[in-house]
């Protein structure tokens, strides 16, 4: 059993929805070894490896005069919910896919310190007929190009294959990469400066975002009616599903341009909360002020029967990216965000001891062995 295992009989988890963590991360650990291997073929262009970028959210390369960095994601099921929605609504909901597949790259560049460069599309649907609906196509492009804007960054190009038999018919899969530069290189935050005294600064999420949609589409089982079910007067469980994910890009150039200084960074996306436990120096991570819960989030927790223990350790419960900085520059860095549209709190901060996060009002802690990326 995962240290992690509901123990209520009628709380809908993860696993139950078909994502299994403890089975997915050996894999992934066993991937990074191997891919470690193959850092010396760096060393044929002149070039070498930011080794303590290994197993975090983007990976570094040293070019001489500044670091490149790069990330690959997927959305993963989001796209199903909005296909659902578009049945029920007649309304196509792809401009805020495109955000959201979008944000998984960029939101995961930028953990590193990394300036967002060029973002690459790869749109595999299970059919070339899934580009034949011009409304949705159209809303997928719009709102691709829209959120490159946003974020500043080029759109390079893409591949648009249809994989038959392998996505299923009707279906997309979408994913997007990401390369930029930390430039200077004193810029560049894989946790090597992390210390005790150091501020834990939130910045706020908008919904769900793109994690723990697996969850969310079994709940819908549940519902009395779906994804139409209100979460709250005039939103709809589906609707609620769909804002799309926060890009927080905008935020860390802002910062970066005011000369704040960020240690370490977190994208908190799957395992919830104990993504703040990513780094793997020891400390102790004392939460004091937990941000608003999106009413999504709470609907869902009440509706899958999860106690707080299980809700933040598989949602984002608020809280869609962490910095870890200077307590001097916290309240800066918080009013950045907020002039940017984005809410942040001053949440808590890094103390020495042993390896943990403390979420003291709700009184949740999760250890070392609650989170193995590594």
């Amino acid at each position: 059993m995962s240290s992690h295992t509901p123990s209520n009989p009628d709380t809908l988890s993860y696993e139950q929805a078909g994502v299994n963590y403890d089975l997915i991360d050996p894999l992934k650990v066993a991937a990074q070894r191997a891919a470690a291997a193959t850092a010396t073929h760096l060393s044929g262009h002149g070039f070498t490896e930011v080794a303590a970028s290994r197993g975090e959210s983007a990976y570094v390369v040293d070019v001489g005069p500044f670091y490149l960095a790069s990330i690959v994601e997927c959305l993963g099921s989001k796209a199903l919910v909005a296909d659902e929605m578009a049945e029920l609504t007649g309304q196509s909901y792809y401009a805020g896919i495109a955000q959201d597949t979008i944000a998984m790259s960029i939101n995961d560049l930028i953990t590193v310190g990394a300036t967002p460069l060029v973002v690459q599309a790869y749109w595999a649907a299970g059919g070339s007929d899934w580009f034949s609906d011009k409304q949705r196509a159209k809303a997928l492009v719009d709102g691709w190009k829209a959120a490159c804007d946003t974020c500043g960054v080029a759109w390079g190009g893409g591949e648009t294959p249809a994989l038959a038999g392998i996505v299923e018919s009707g279906r997309i899969d979408l994913a997007s990469s990401c390369t930029g530069i930390v430039n200077p290189k004193s810029r560049l935050s894989v946790g090597d400066n992390l210390q005790a005294g150091d501020a834990i600064v939130l910045l706020s999420s908008s919904g769900i975002h793109a994690n723990g949609l697996s969850l969310a589409r079994k709940l819908v089982e549940r519902l009395p009616n779906g994804y139409m079910t209100q979460v709250e007067p005039g939103v709809s469980y589906g609707e609620a599903l769909l804002a799309p994910t926060a890009l927080y890009s905008p935020v860390t150039e802002a910062m970066a341009a005011a000369g704040l200084t960020v240690h370490y960074s977190a994208n908190i996306t799957g395992h919830g909360w104990r993504k703040l436990l990513r780094h793997p120096k020891p400390f102790t991570y004392r939460i004091h002020t937990v941000p608003p819960v999106p009413p999504v989030l709470k609907f869902i927790q009440q509706w899958a029967k999860h106690d707080d223990r299980e809700a933040y350790s598989t949602l984002n419960m608020g809280a869609g990216f962490a910095l870890f900085m200077p307590a001097s520059q916290a309240a800066d860095a918080c009013q950045i965000a907020e002039d940017l549209g984005i809410g942040a709190c001053i949440a808590g901060k890094v103390e020495d001891g042993t390896k943990q996060l403390l979420i003291e009002p709700l009184n949740i802690r999760f250890g070392d062995d609650d989170l193995q990326l590594r």
